[in-house]
């Protein structure tokens, strides 16, 4: 008897288990390539209204669907699957495909809030990470380059100065998970700081091309890139911890370069951890072989037996001295006590080892087959930051969502360099610690009507210190250091845009920004004589913006806006001492104000049934009140002995004014199933005065026409892109006033400085053979070109291959 009720039990148990299975069936969301899950994508009908969300795992109940006419899942970047409930009932899972032909994807750099694309009047490009991973850029500046809209300038291995629509260095601006990333001593010249970010640390990279001063403020000029990094994510579960783990690495041929990443995400239902590192080390690169040789290495220096040396390079494309390697550490907290609030925290940490300044050590102006250094340098860039963000929804008030940004940014950089012959080196050391403080609001008004609103507040101290050190006594003498020590640069802005629906089908989009900065300086003159003590130099700036968008359909958007921005001085500008070129020497201007772009483009969008998608923009933008080099006089001497040699006096002045015209375009065409045609081009070219030759001349940061045009194709488990990237000539006469002449570019017939044409073929391949385990490869350049991107002092990489290898568990 008690054996028949507990196999009656038992029964019951098995039938109630299964009947639990049969109702709430689950459903799996995967990449149709790749096989991995698709977290939190959407799910919804018509006929009855429901919506849904997939958990972190991609996953879903299907009974709350049943009796439903027509089932539908989309996610950002996928076309939308559509299914009937008896189809969904007989499998676990579904697979998304590429959207490549859609308009419509979520961004968040128009307004600091996510929108959808189509409503905002201006051109943004968000990248797809999952091309991103194919393209397996090495640094974030390789990233952005792949997209085929930014152009990257390089002086030496270590480094990449992104260029957005003729802007670039400390007139476009970097953000990090809503954190500006430009500083006080963001100079006019090429920057190395975007390769701070991790490129394998990212979820996801948009670039908003023209002024966003409005929303961002000062250096918004050319456009906006911003970076968020992979987010912690939390389990669907109370009761479950929701794990995943990536493991990643890398090998290239062409700069002996071993890349290994790592992170591990640990998620509760309130709490989520995520913990990720890379570590890089590059080899001396080399060049390609089939091009001109004024971009090779014939020698090198080296300090043998206490002699500077200069060696013939047994390999001319190996350019001797440009290897360097880098880390990077990220921590992530996030915590959801409740569905309307969240916290969390980031601590971001990058460094490099020391990074050869490879233009500088090719020097030879002399021509006497000596180069002019034995030592270039820059010691370790590094860069931490310490990140604390709140945010909160609510249904009334003055606000929708509310997020607070709070951070806390630490710099740290310094140069070393030495002349040939000279046991003297020079070394100089900066540091920048930087507050900021981000208050940003939504409020829908109604239904046609979008507030956004916020403040901004920052800080910046800089360090600077320099030094001049025997290398045989290592004894050391104290100088002049590149910026006054202990300067302050502060930032305070408050901003409103809005959207509003004129109809269905327009969309006005109209915004406001005041602007303050104040900027603190005392200069030591026991070192130099400098005319004034200390300074403080302030002003203030209004921008505006306006802009419209046509939607006729969900296949077409047309856009056209105008706008201003706005760059404000900073410790760079104002206090530097430095010789930018032998026979030159920057000093300190005091009376600077800011200067000023007026901006206005038409563009569109436009998807033609499913085949092939149109894009483009036309774009002009002024600049005014410049801040440019040009001759100066110091204390009534127009030269004076610097470092010991007898030097040309320049400062930074409000002297100049730029434009720059500029067209962008792509196109993709879907050929067949899984296999699309796509390219991309942006021409530009742009004039600014110099006001010591009283005439107007091409504008520096302009980039020579360039481009990218890729055939890829896509099925289960496997994806192949075989690409060409390009670039036209620079003539002589279209290079910069300031850059004619330059060692880094080659030389005509003439004796004439000019960029050359080039062009790359490259291939990517990828296999996903399970959800766990990829593997990544290709070869980039493969007919060996020998060339430089315009304005680059190092030459790019010739044939390359490389390979990787990705688990996930």
């Amino acid at each position: 008897m008690i054996k028949s009720i507990g196999s009656i039990l038992l029964f019951s148990l098995i039938l109630l288990g299964n009947s639990s299975v049969l109702l709430s069936q689950e459903i799996t969301i995967k990449d149709e390539i790749s096989q991995q899950s698709i977290p939190s994508a959407d799910i919804y009908s018509l006929n009855p209204k429901i919506r849904v969300r997939a958990d972190v795992n991609g996953r879903f109940q299907l009974d709350r669907f049943k009796g439903c006419d027509t089932i539908y899942i989309s996610y950002p970047e996928y076309a939308t699957g559509v299914f009937t409930y008896e189809e969904l009932r007989k499998v676990t899972g579904v697979e998304l495909a590429d959207d490549v032909l859609s308009i419509g994807e979520t961004v968040i750099t128009g307004n600091r809030w996510e929108q959808d694309k189509v409503k905002i009047p201006g051109k943004i490009h968000k990248m797809k990470m999952r091309d991103v991973e194919l393209m397996s850029p090495q640094t974030s500046a390789d990233l952005l380059e792949s997209s085929g809209y930014v152009f990257v300038q390089k002086s030496q291995l270590a480094g990449g100065s992104p260029q957005l629509r003729g802007f670039g260095t400390n007139r476009v601006l970097i953000s990090v998970d809503g954190v500006r990333m430009n500083n006080a001593i963001f100079r006019a010249g090429n920057l190395q700081n975007v390769i701070s970010m991790d490129a394998n640390s990212l979820e996801s990279v948009e670039v908003l091309f023209g002024p966003g001063a409005v929303t961002y403020g000062s250096d918004a000029i050319g456009g906006v890139m911003d970076f968020r990094t992979k987010e912690a994510k939390f389990s669907p579960d109370s009761l479950k911890t929701y794990a995943r783990t990536n493991i990643f690495s890398r090998y290239s041929s062409s700069s002996n370069e071993s890349t290994s990443h790592f992170d591990v995400n640990i998620g509760k239902k309130k709490w989520a951890f995520l913990t990720a590192g890379t570590f890089s080390r590059y080899g001396d690169l080399k060049a390609g072989k089939f091009g001109n040789s004024a971009f090779l290495r014939p020698t090198y220096q080296e300090r043998i037996d206490g002699v500077d040396q200069t060696i013939i390079n047994k390999d001319p494309q190996l350019q001797a001295n440009s290897g360097f390697s880098q880390m990077n550490f990220m921590q992530k907290i996030r915590f959801k006590p409740s569905d309307s609030w969240e916290f969390d925290y980031i601590a971001n940490f990058s460094t490099t080892t020391d990074a050869p300044r490879y233009d500088r050590l090719i020097l030879d102006q002399d021509n006497d087959g000596i180069l002019d250094k034995a030592e270039w340098y820059y010691g370790p860039q590094q860069w931490m930051m310490h990140k604390f963000g709140m945010s909160h929804v609510r249904k009334r008030g003055i606000y929708n969502d509310m997020r607070l940004t709070a951070a806390y940014q630490n710099f740290k950089e310094s140069r070393h360099d030495r002349k040939t012959g000279s046991t003297s080196i020079r070394r100089q050391y900066e540091e920048v610690n930087a507050l900021s403080l981000n208050l940003d609001f939504d409020k829908v008004i109604s239904p046609a009507f979008t507030l956004f609103y916020g403040l901004e507040a920052i800080g910046n101290l800089v360090n600077s210190n320099a030094h001049r050190e025997d290398i045989i006594t290592r004894e050391t003498t104290t100088i002049i250091s590149r910026y006054p020590n202990g300067s302050t640069w502060q930032a305070y802005g408050a901003f409103v845009n809005m959207k509003y629906a004129l109809t269905e089908k327009w969309i006005l989009s109209g915004g406001a920004r005041y602007s303050y900065y104040e900027i603190s300086a005392d200069f030591d003159t026991s070192l130099f004589a400098f005319p004034i003590r200390s300074t403080k130099n302030s002003n203030s700036a209004v921008n505006g913006s306006l802009g419209l968008v046509y939607n006729p359909s969900d296949f077409f958007q047309f856009f056209t806006n105008a706008s201003t921005g706005f760059r404000a001085p900073n410790i760079d500008d104002l206090g530097k001492v430095f010789d930018s070129e032998p026979g030159s020497v920057i000093v300190p201007n005091v009376n600077l104000k800011p200067e000023y772009a007026y901006n206005g483009e038409f563009g569109f969008v436009w998807s033609i049934k499913n085949k092939i998608k149109f894009e483009g923009a036309i774009y002009y933008t002024y600049l005014r009140d410049a801040l440019a080099r040009a001759n100066f006089s110091f204390n009534g001497q127009d030269s004076i002995l610097y470092e010991g040699t007898l030097s040309n006096v320049q400062a930074v002045q409000n002297v100049a004014d730029a434009n720059v015209f500029g067209i962008q375009g792509g196109i993709d065409i879907v050929l067949t199933k899984g296999l699309t045609l796509r390219s991309t081009i942006s021409y530009q070219v742009g004039e600014e005065y110099n006001v010591d030759s009283a005439a107007y001349f091409p504008k520096s940061h302009v980039a020579p026409t360039f481009g990218r045009t890729s055939l890829a194709y896509k099925t289960r488990r496997f994806r192949i892109d075989v690409y060409a990237m390009y670039q036209a000539r620079l003539n002589p006469e279209d290079l910069p006033l300031n850059e004619r002449g330059d060692f880094s570019y080659a030389v005509d017939s003439n004796g004439n400085s000019y960029t050359p044409n080039w062009y790359t073929f490259n291939l990517k391949a990828a296999f996903f053979f399970n959800k766990h385990l990829s593997i990544t490869g290709g070869i980039e350049n493969i007919t060996d070109q020998l060339y430089r991107t315009s304005g680059s002092g190092i030459s790019a990489s010739g044939r390359n291959l490389l390979i990787s290898v990705k688990a996930t568990f």
